[in-house]
């Protein structure tokens, strides 16, 4: 047995003998109770179906609705702790798909909490899906039909009020650090609410969240530049973006057309995504003329 085996496998034995103390196997014929919300777009769901009273921690991903931030955090969503999560003594986990690390997860099923994870997908029908499996999982699937409902309607409003007279070339930038710019490419949350507001995403030659060469910046001659409203060391001004020697010499950067929105709600893909819709729609609009 190598080190690393011996390592697991007293942790393992160590977070069953924690789970045992607090009690946190669950009972198949009971809905779970005390559960910790991984992921913002699953937090919103719970919010939404009116059941936030059986959380009792959430991830550090989870902001909205500002009531979430009063639980305890448990970590980042794909750098979760076994032992923060079971400090909270939980009964079950809703888990975004894409959490962990694996070996995480797989520590706290040796643990015997329940886990769903909640499928992800960036369409209407993936909203639908992720809004069912939440309220299957809280034992309210009446509640989740009409919220999934409700989601869809507002989304088909805010498409309804989407032109498409103009689809301005926009520019997802997820960070600029060292002035490496990273944004978003094919098949990414980015570019799914671009094209579902109604902008074209100039970064689909590649898919994922990635580097873009300067050359390529500057030749995708972006209308708008789209980013997260950040603080601190993530952020970046509009000088800063005039300054930077290739988002500085787009259209849109010498337009002063930069769009910034909340991350959860432009990218969640969750109960506010018609809102999303709208907003970046209505932005897009008056800033691309």
């Amino acid at each position: 047995m190598t080190p690393i085996s011996k390592l697991i496998g007293v942790q393992s034995a160590m977070i069953g003998a924690l789970a045992l103390l607090l009690g946190t196997a669950v009972k198949a014929e009971e809905a779970p109770s005390r559960i910790v919300s991984v992921g913002g777009a699953v937090t919103e769901i719970v919010y939404a179906l009116g059941e936030e009273n059986r959380l009792v921690a959430r991830d550090t991903t989870s902001n909205y609705p500002a009531e979430a931030l009063a639980l305890p955090d448990v970590g980042y969503i794909r750098r979760l702790s076994p032992e923060g999560v079971l400090s909270v003594n939980p009964d079950f986990i809703l888990a975004e798909e894409g959490s962990g690390p694996p070996e995480a997860m797989d520590l706290l099923r040796e643990a015997s909490i329940g886990i769903t994870e909640v499928p992800g997908g960036f369409t209407r029908e993936a909203i639908g899906a992720r809004i069912e499996t939440v309220a299957e999982v809280l034992d309210v699937p009446d509640k989740g039909a009409a919220l999934a409902a409700k989601v869809d309607a507002e989304i088909a409003a805010a498409l309804f009020s989407v032109t498409g007279d103009h689809q301005p070339k926009v520019i997802f930038v997820l960070s600029a650090a060292g002035g490496r710019v990273m944004v978003g490419g094919a098949n990414t949350s980015a570019d799914a609410i671009i094209s579902l507001a109604g902008g074209e995403n100039v970064a689909t030659a590649f898919d994922g969240f990635k580097p873009m060469t300067e050359e390529a910046i500057v030749t995708s001659e972006a209308d708008v530049i789209l980013m997260m409203s950040r603080t601190g060391d993530h952020s970046l001004t509009d000088a800063d973006i005039l300054a930077h020697p290739a988002l500085g010499q787009t259209p849109a950067a010498q337009a002063g057309a930069v769009v910034r929105m909340d991350g959860m709600l432009l990218l969640g893909f969750s109960v506010r995504t018609g809102e999303a819709i709208a907003t970046l729609a209505k932005s897009l609009a008056d800033v691309s003329g």
